[in-house]
C-alpha cells in the first residue's frame, strides 16, 4: 500500500494561536492521545521567549511529562541557540528552523531580514546536528504574504536551496495563510524542482479558502508525500493575520484513505483528542 508520513504540529502550530493558556496536564494528554492514535511524528512545542508564544511557555515541562511511544519521534521549534539548548535538554528526536520566503513576513515574524535571520539559523542548524537531532527547515510564505503579497516561484526555489545549503536535513514548505490553489502549488513546485526533489520535501497547509485537500491531491500528483496537518485543524500563526486554522489532520487521513494511501493513523482517535484538548479552553478551564 502506498505509504504517507503525516507529522502531527497541534500541540504546537496548533495551540500557539488560541488566545487561552492550555493547561499543561491538558497538552500532555493531547501529545499521548495523538500517539495513541498512531501519529509517529509529533511537533510537541517551540523554545520560543515566551513573550512571542506566552502559550507554549510550558514547553520543558510538557516534554519531560509526556509519556514517550516507543517509535515516535517528538519534535520541537527552536529559534535560536539558547531555544536548542532548551529542547535539547528536554530529550527531542528532531527539531523545527523558521525562515520565510518573504520579506515582510520574515520582519515580522523573526524581527529581522532573510539574510539576517539565514545568518541566525546556521549555528543552531551546525550545533543540532553536531547533537545528532534531525533539522527540519520551515519556510513561511510559499505562496502569498500576508504582508508582501503574492510570492514568485523563484524565491522560494531560493530561499529553499540557502535552507539546504545550511545543511537541514528536509524542508518543510509553508502555505502560511492558506492562500494556495492547486494551480498556485504546482506552480511553486515547478520552482522548488530546481533544487530538491518533491518527494523530498514536506507540505504545510493552512485550510482558510477551504482547498487544502484539492492542494494535497495536487501535490500527490507532483510526487509529494509528506504533509503536516494539526488535529480538528487546530492553529494559525500569530503573525499572519488570515491565517486561522491548519488542515485538519482527521480530514487529511480520511481523504488519504478514500484514495487508497496509509498512513497509520486513525482518524477518528484524531479528531476526538483534538476536540478533548479544545475543551481545555472553549469550556473556560484553560488558565488566561
Amino acid at each position: 500500500m502506498k505509504r504517507i508520513r503525516i507529522t502531527e504540529v497541534g500541540p504546537r502550530d496548533g495551540l500557539q494561536n488560541e488566545k487561552a493558556i492550555v493547561p499543561v496536564a491538558a497538552k500532555v494528554a493531547f501529545v499521548e492521545a495523538l500517539s495513541a492514535a498512531g501519529c509517529s511524528e509529533i511537533e510537541v512545542t517551540s523554545f520560543v521567549p515566551p513573550k512571542w508564544v506566552p502559550q507554549l511557555a510550558d514547553g520543558a515541562q510538557v516534554l519531560r511529562a509526556i509519556t514517550r511511544r516507543p517509535g515516535v519521534i517528538y519534535s520541537a521549534l527552536v529559534p535560536n541557540e539558547r531555544g536548542l539548548e532548551g529542547a535539547l535538554a528536554c530529550g527531542v528526536d528532531a527539531v523545527a528552523v523558521f525562515a520565510a520566503a518573504s520579506e515582510g513576513f520574515s520582519r515580522r515574524n523573526t524581527n529581522g531580514s532573510i539574510d539576517e535571520v539565514l545568518a541566525r539559523l546556521a549555528p543552531v542548524i551546525r550545533t543540532a546536528k553536531a547533537s545528532g537531532v534531525r533539522v527540519r527547515g520551515y519556510l513561511s510564505c510559499v505562496i502569498a504574504c500576508p504582508f508582501d503579497g503574492p510570492i514568485d516561484p523563484s524565491a522560494v526555489a531560493r530561499c529553499s536551496a540557502r535552507l539546504l545549503d545550511l545543511g537541514i536535513d528536509e524542508l518543510d514548505l509553508g502555505d502560511t495563510i492558506g492562500a494556495g490553489t492547486p494551480d498556485s502549488v504546482e506552480a511553486m513546485y515547478a520552482a522548488v524542482a530546481s533544487v530538491v526533489d518533491p518527494a523530498a520535501t514536506i507540505l504545510h497547509l493552512h485550510d482558510t479558502r477551504g482547498a487544502a485537500l484539492r492542494c494535497v491531491e495536487r501535490a500527490l500528483s507532483l510526487g509529494v508525500r509528506s504533509f503536516d496537518s494539526a488535529a480538528t485543524g487546530l492553529g494559525g500563526c500569530p503573525y499572519a493575520p488570515g491565517a486561522p486554522g491548519n488542515l485538519a489532520t482527521e480530514f487529511l487521513v480520511r481523504a488519504l484513505d478514500a484514495g487508497g494511501w496509509h498512513t497509520g493513523i486513525d482518524a477518528d482517535a484524531v479528531a476526538l483528542a483534538g476536540s478533548q484538548v479544545r475543551a481545555a479552553f472553549d469550556s473556560g478551564q484553560a488558565d488566561g
